[in-house]
């Protein structure tokens, strides 16, 4: 892992799209992850966004979010799969490998596993012929699905070579999800990783867990789970992961700042995660290697 496996999320910053991107690279940053609402409701259109884009030499890291669509039935589930292709097309117009689905939240949604597996997988055979990676991920107020282990259940029980879990620390961390069995993810089935703390140390409630995810996260190494988060990232890296980690952080209080100084404390993010995490982890091995160069 280095510096150039980060990247922001848009919704993290204030201002235009033409902003974000140029708070994005000047902080050193080479990537982005975009919602589809940023490229739709841009003056011009997709195509005036795309072209945007291009000479931006900003890089696309996935597009978010495909929302309650797994376990879903009838004219209901045909109708998802209807937004899910145009999502997709919008991938494929800015070259976004990966489009983001978060668990669904639907009363109407089945919690079988095998029925979620298989409407996961249906997904991303779609992707294929796109080029577009599907990636799955646990909200923490998911209906059925709301833990990491479940949604690395449902990916596995699909066994697509184009469908991988997203991991976000936030919704871990609001779980106080256990770490032990994240090292048992092989890295090639992380999709992505996002990133992010909040600066309490529990969330007490359903509706604080909704509003802190919407409203109150913050950078990793500025909130109250940095040894949490240092060990995720640890589990992560020893199990072979070397994609992308986004920055996914609402905060309304950034959202008053101007974006290049967001993007700054984002670039200091990344620093401390690099040199304050995985260094230690380095240094941790290294007298193990000395005692085997030593017999």
């Amino acid at each position: 892992m280095n510096l150039s496996n980060f990247g922001m999320d848009t919704i993290t910053l204030a201002g235009t799209l033409e902003a974000k991107l140029d708070a994005s690279r000047v902080a050193g940053f080479s990537q982005l992850m975009l919602w589809a609402k940023d490229l739709v409701n841009y003056p011009g259109g997709l195509d005036a966004a795309v072209q945007l884009l291009r000479c931006s030499g900003v890089r696309v890291t996935g597009i978010q979010v495909m929302r309650d669509y797994e376990g879903l039935s009838g004219t209901l589930h045909d109708y998802k799969v209807d937004v899910a292709k145009s999502m997709m097309e919008i991938c494929r117009a800015v070259g976004s490998p990966l489009l983001m689905v978060c668990s669904s939240t639907s009363k109407h949604a089945s919690g079988e596993p095998a029925k979620i597996a298989r409407d996961l997988a249906k997904l991303a055979t779609l992707g294929v012929p796109l080029n577009v990676k599907v990636g799955f991920e646990a909200l923490s107020w998911g209906r059925n699905i709301s833990e990491y282990q479940q949604a690395w259940e449902v990916v596995e029980m699909a066994d697509h070579s184009n469908l991988g879990i997203v991991i976000d620390s936030f919704h871990m961390l609001a779980n106080s999800a256990e770490l032990d069995s994240l090292g048992q993810i092989p890295g090639s089935k992380i999709a992505m990783v996002q990133l992010s703390d909040f600066m309490w140390r529990e969330i007490r409630s359903s509706e604080e867990r909704i509003e802190t995810a919407r409203h109150l996260r913050v950078f990793p190494g500025e909130g109250e789970h940095s040894a949490e988060l240092s060990a995720l990232v640890r589990s992560i890296d020893r199990a072979g992961y070397r994609g992308d980690y986004s920055f996914e952080v609402f905060n309304d209080d950034f959202l008053q700042m101007a974006p290049e100084l967001v993007a700054l404390r984002a670039r200091r993010s990344a620093k401390w995660v690099t040199d304050q995490v995985l260094r230690r982890s380095q240094q941790i091995r290294q007298p193990a290697r000395a005692v085997q160069m030593a017999s």
